[in-house]
């Protein structure tokens, strides 16, 4: 058994009034005021899915796995403790915290602490977000996804694929290596990349509406926040760019994301790296930077593209029609397959 969704991460921060600031004018998540050193966010109809702790750090300290009820729970816990990593009871002081009914705590094999929780407790009163959304694709598919960058890939993919049992999506070696994970129908809710330091890379969370992701996208230009420039992922499908926060990692705010059956879905190498399109890394190397922009111009050339990804009652269909699959769509295994040839020859 394997967690079902990432239900919440608590976050730390130098200080609270940057945070307050950037979560609610620029994400549009709701404030809860919580004590005079954590803030905690909603962005559904749970309690909270977003902590903020001003302890004079600037990371990820903790991120919530959900399991599907008390029996996975403990089934997880076993099979973590078997691995030979120490497993502790959460205290019903921190469960209370958390808004759940019961957790288990760890630390995985790249200094990452894990909670991993059922039984999250849901708000009675309607999610008010603080910028006029439509709201955040949330639900079964959980918060959204969390990516680690990390020193030494391997030990950490080996236990999140045969520990925590996640499922593989996909993976690619260049501009940098990446492997990404699936625990539901969300393409993935977790990712790995190599990088050079230990750090968290960036958190996504997915609006319904793709103008409320644009608008966004303008309030992070007007105050000095982009990360990554406006793009599609060639992964997930999704339209998004990345903000900093101010606890130094990113979150990038998406839109139209596809969804895949867990049980049938095959991984595989994702040749054409990261993005279709967009997406220039404004804090990668300049040497990575020009590989990424090179593989995106290779993309364009192949004439890589793709449908989008709408939900019911999100898209008003046009008259007329356009190309049949086979012209319109270019992502099959074959054109995978000659964009990797013609980049190794480049290399």
């Amino acid at each position: 058994m394997r967690p079902i969704a990432l239900g919440y991460i608590i976050v730390s921060a130098p200080d609270l009034a940057d945070w307050s600031e950037y979560a609610t004018g620029q994400l549009g998540l709701q404030r809860i005021d919580r004590s005079a050193r954590t803030l905690a966010f909603r962005m559904d109809d749970r309690k909270q899915r977003v902590v903020v702790e001003a302890d004079g750090g600037s990371t990820i300290s903790a991120y919530g796995w959900e399991m599907a009820d008390a029996d996975a729970l403990e089934a997880l816990a076993a099979r973590v403790e078997d691995a030979g990593i120490a497993v502790a009871r959460a205290q019903r002081a921190l469960c209370d915290a958390r808004f759940v009914k019961d957790m288990v705590l760890f630390t995985d094999p790249g200094g990452n602490r894990v909670e991993v929780f059922h039984g999250p407790m849901i708000a009675s009163d309607p999610f008010v977000p603080s910028r006029n959304i439509a709201g955040f694709r949330t639900g079964a598919l959980g918060l959204g996804h969390a990516v680690l960058n990390s020193t030494n890939v391997k030990p950490l993919i080996a236990f999140y694929r045969d520990v925590m049992q996640f499922g593989v999506s996909d993976y690619y070696d260049q501009p940098f290596t990446g492997c990404f994970f699936h625990v539901n129908p969300r393409h993935h809710s977790f990712a790995i990349f190599e990088h050079d330091r230990d750090l968290v890379h960036h958190v996504m969370m997915e609006y319904f509406a793709m103008d409320d992701m644009g608008h966004g996208w303008d309030i992070a230009q007007v105050n000095e926040r982009v990360a990554v420039t406006l793009g599609r992922h060639a992964g997930d499908d999704v339209l998004s760019f990345y903000t900093w926060t101010p606890s130094k990692f990113m979150i990038e705010s998406g839109w139209g994301g596809k969804v895949i059956d867990p049980d049938t879905w095959e991984a595989g190498e994702r040749a054409i790296g990261p993005s279709i399109w967009g997406h220039d890394r404004l804090w990668m190397p300049d040497d990575r930077r020009k590989v990424a922009r090179d593989m995106m111009l290779k993309a364009a050339e192949l004439g890589y593209r793709r449908k989008v990804n709408v939900l019911d009652g999100n898209y008003k269909l046009m008259p007329g029609g356009s190309p049949d699959d086979g012209e319109y769509v270019r992502d099959s295994a074959d054109d995978a397959g000659k964009f990797s040839d013609e980049r190794d020859a480049a290399e």
